[in-house]
């Protein structure tokens, strides 16, 4: 079987080196979150006080991987929990002033590596990869 063809084997090579490289990128930015930990962060910028219900939906993962996240952003000060007004079993999430910072130190960095993996490709070709991708994950 040609590489090519090996989909499964293609994705988690790519995944592997955009990781690798925005781990590296953060690193000697002085940014001290791992991607996924910046894509929360980013959630919360736009969503703040949000429950773990709905980070977990808008990041597309499961509850425990979401509250492991939360848990170490809060050591690290980059969040706070608060109890819901109406259900006390539900806590809604907000950033802190530091998450903030170090998200929007993080945003330049995951745009430019996002402009350089659409390098190349028209636009009809990177709307066709997008649909791809989103059923690809919509499979599964």
């Amino acid at each position: 079987m040609a590489v090519e063809d090996r989909l499964i084997f293609l994705i988690s090579k790519v995944c592997q080196k955009l990781i690798i490289n925005l781990q590296k990128a953060f690193s000697e930015s002085g940014v001290e979150v791992t991607p996924i930990q910046v894509m929360l962060l980013f959630f919360l910028q736009k969503n703040d006080g949000s429950s773990l219900t709905q980070i977990s939906q808008g990041l597309m993962l499961e509850n425990p991987t979401v509250t492991g996240l939360i848990d170490r952003l809060e050591k690290l000060g980059y969040v706070k929990r608060s109890d819901h007004p109406n259900d006390r079993r539900v806590y809604l999430v907000h950033i802190t002033n530091k998450g903030k910072r170090v998200a929007n130190k993080a945003l330049p960095i995951v745009k430019r590596l996002n402009e350089q993996v659409k390098e190349g490709y028209s636009k009809a070709e990177i709307e066709n990869f997008k649909k791809v991708l989103v059923g690809a994950f919509n499979k599964f």
